[in-house]
């Protein structure tokens, strides 16, 4: 394993001794995909929001990754810090980093949360091929297609901005090396054996309407991590906090103060 990256990071301080939340945004996204929850998780916690490699402004390492490898990243970040056992909400990839380290670094993880995310996909071949397609091209050619993934065509006719700052940000705000490195270490990743040994309490949200990772990879998971739970939110595909964020927002809060007894 190479060694960790120093990533991106804001920290919001939130009100005094709050606990921390961290915060892992998908593939192809920044951390301005959480904006939807941050003002309602700044009332409890101090929130640290990272940007995975070659996203954001986090540096992007020549070749493929692994999922060990962009798991240490975070623990290295969470070093830096100097944080004990933290919550972690995370969307997609920023859900599989989450069950990583649930599973691997259960000390670190006091609560987990993980949306519209899988533990292996059933399609690896896909996600060799689209991180050959980025390095070949860049991933202006794929973005439209991708984004259109993310969110329900009625959403996307009520409200065609969002898709499109989202599309923006794919195309100037992500560094092809990294979201293809990323891309191997979804292909490459079988989280199934290692998530009977999550001990966080953990929230499973997945959308209806998610054609990337439909519900019943989200039930997988349920059913693998001990007392896990499943919602499912309707009307939502692949970036539920961002098209149903009331009811996403309400979901993860509850889970998250009633995990820590608040």
């Amino acid at each position: 394993m190479s060694e960790p990256v120093r990533l991106a990071c804001t920290v919001d301080d939130g009100p005094a001794g709050a606990p921390v939340l961290v915060l892992g945004n998908s593939l192809g996204t920044t951390s301005e995909l959480w904006l939807p929850q941050l003002a309602t998780f700044r009332k409890h916690f101090r929130v640290v929001q990272y940007e995975h490699r070659g996203h954001g402004r986090s540096p992007a390492p020549a070749g493929g990754y692994t999922l060990a490898e962009l798991g240490g990243d975070v623990l290295r970040l969470l070093d830096e810090l100097g944080t004990g056992p933290v919550a972690y909400c995370g969307v997609s990839l920023g859900g599989m980093i989450g069950m990583w380290l649930a599973a691997n670094a259960p000390d670190r993880i006091s609560t987990l949360a993980v949306l519209c995310t899988t533990a292996r996909m059933p399609d690896q071949a896909f996600w060799i091929d689209r991180a050959a397609r980025v390095r070949a091209s860049g991933l202006a050619p794929l973005a439209g297609g991708v984004v259109g993934r993310w969110f329900t065509p009625a959403f996307a006719a009520r409200d065609p901005a969002t898709p499109a700052r989202f599309i923006a940000t794919l195309t100037s705000d992500v560094d092809p090396a990294g979201y293809a490195g990323c891309c191997d270490a979804i292909a490459a990743m079988d989280l199934l054996p290692a998530l009977p040994a999550v001990t966080a309490p953990t929230l499973v949200i997945a959308g209806s309407e998610d054609p990337a990772t439909p519900p019943w990879l989200g039930a997988v998971i349920a059913r693998a991590i001990p007392d896990a739970r499943l919602r499912v939110i309707r009307g939502a595909s692949h970036l539920a906090n961002v098209s149903q964020p009331s009811e996403v927002t309400v979901a993860l809060t509850s889970h998250l103060l009633a995990a820590r007894g608040g």
